[in-house]
């Protein structure tokens, strides 16, 4: 009998021996693809400086990765794409007015210190680029709380000057006074309106956020769940008088639906069960509406989102499937 097992060796490893087809590389193109559309819109409402802020961020997110794997004598993994990704959605959550020492700040707190000193893709236990846009929030908040009106010519590289950035009020800093935004919502979900770079068109978000759900690079339970818990505390205790119109703007102000679709889906810093993921979206959206209507910092979603991050190891222990014939270990 042949014993030779060098010419037909077995990899032996712990189940499941499910393979996905699926590259980190595929997924990060997905998500870039989907990410376009609202791009381009950012680019076209906010001019040219939209877009050295987010060529800047991006290029500085890679770069970084290189230098840090590259001084640190790791394989370079910059070609998987997730770099990119975390440059462009930093980039996407800036006002234009930021100086673009912003977005090289920013990348370097989102790669270096969230990213790579946590063991890099895959091990990092908060989306960088939230992380980065609260950091930037906490470091500088008057400069991340200006935003320009809409087809405002700035300076394509020089700092922009505080008083020529200054917008009208924004509609969730309206709604928190107990007054209905003068924006209509056909201008919110268009983009007409001040805002951040990419948070402006709810629709384009919309159409990017059903392509990931079409090629299965996401699921609906978080963006869902999410949504719909901002919206039914909304109803319930609606701070003006309109409710219907409250809630309106309340969807589709203050980037919830780029937060919903494209960061609280993070692969790596969101649950794995399908209960997980549901509860997931409900504490992000109770949170959300909580900073909204008592704290003072303007990315809530932001806020939200990192701090359901630092629960996802609890939610995916808590709500796992019991081993088929065996005893539950978490009673």
């Amino acid at each position: 009998m042949n014993t030779d097992y060098t010419k037909n060796p077995l990899t032996v490893t712990s189940p499941p021996h499910l393979k996905n087809p699926e590259k980190t590389s595929t997924i990060m193109l997905d998500v870039i693809i989907a990410l376009l559309p609202a791009t381009a819109w950012g680019v076209y409402v906010f001019g040219w400086r939209a877009l050295s802020i987010i060529l800047v961020s991006v290029f500085s997110a890679v770069f970084f990765e290189i230098v840090y794997q590259f001084f640190m004598n790791i394989p370079i993994t910059v070609k998987d794409g997730s770099a990119v990704v975390t440059g462009l959605l930093l980039a996407l959550c800036l006002p234009v007015s930021v100086p673009l020492w912003i977005p090289v700040a920013g990348s370097f707190f989102a790669i270096i210190i969230v990213k790579q000193l946590f063991g890099g893709i895959g091990k990092n236990i908060v989306n960088p680029a939230i992380a980065a846009r609260v950091f930037l929030f906490l470091a500088w908040p008057e400069i991340m709380s200006y935003y320009t009106q809409p087809y405002t010519k700035l300076p394509l590289f020089k700092n922009v000057k505080i008083a020529d950035a200054v917008a009208s009020a924004t509609p969730l800093s309206v709604l928190k006074n107990g007054k209905l935004p003068e924006d209509s919502t056909f201008d919110l979900i268009i983009g007409n309106v001040g805002g951040c770079i990419g948070e402006v068109s709810v629709i384009l978000l919309l159409a990017g956020g059903v392509y990931l759900l079409v090629r299965k690079t996401i699921n609906w339970h978080i963006p869902v769940s999410y949504i719909a818990t901002v919206a039914v505390l909304s109803f319930l205790f609606p701070q003006v008088e309109a409710t219907f119109s409250f809630v309106q703007y309340e969807l589709i102000s203050g980037g919830l639906i780029l937060g919903a679709f494209f960061m609280a889906t993070d692969y790596v810093t969101s649950p794995v069960t399908k209960w997980g993921r549901i509860i997931y979206g409900i504490g992000c959206g109770v949170i959300t509406v909580a900073i909204r209507f008592y704290g003072q910092y303007a990315g809530a979603v932001s806020f939200a989102i990192m701090i359901m991050n630092l629960f996802v190891w609890y939610l995916d222990m808590y709500t796992r499937p019991s081993r088929f014939g065996g005893a539950d270990k978490r009673k």
